[in-house]
């Protein structure tokens, strides 16, 4: 009995975790992502192009002919078109890039925006907007840190 159960459990399991994401064809409202986060996309037929409209906002890779991997990288909007090996659009969607809220803290001096993030303690972050200098040196600092890590 538990033998034939077996396949049933594991793909009541799995089940979840192929259903990542919207399927590009048949969902038309925006597509929401993160900025500096990825989210996997599912598209119905298979992917020849991808193209993104503003690819300062939002960036996209084919993983496979029906996985696509989205990338927020400023805030705004874009759209995102998927086309067949025929040329043919498989889809025409609208793309938000958003700011996770939870966990950031923004802070002012001045003119000058610098981010952290907090979960639990606090950690310089680089986000679109924050001083250039403050992001320089986040920069930098995680260069060394990886450098020293290698």
């Amino acid at each position: 009995m538990l033998r034939q159960l077996r396949p049933l459990v594991v793909a009541l399991f799995l089940a979840p975790m192929l259903l990542v994401g919207p399927a590009l064809a048949t969902d038309t409202s925006p597509i929401s992502v993160k900025v500096n986060m990825a989210r996997i996309l599912r598209i119905s037929s298979p992917a020849a192009t991808v193209i993104i409209g503003n690819p300062g906002v939002a960036d996209v890779t084919i993983q496979d002919p029906l996985t696509l991997v989205l990338t927020g990288k400023s805030y705004g909007q874009t759209n995102i078109i998927v086309l067949d090996k025929g040329g043919n659009p498989i889809a025409d969607t609208l793309v938000e890039v958003v700011q996770e809220q939870a966990d950031i803290v923004t802070m002012y001096n001045g003119q000058a925006r610098s981010t952290v993030a907090c979960a639990p303690s606090c950690a310089p972050t680089v986000m679109v907007g924050d001083d250039p200098n403050y992001t320089t040196t986040i920069v930098q600092s995680m260069g060394m840190v990886q450098g020293i890590a290698q």
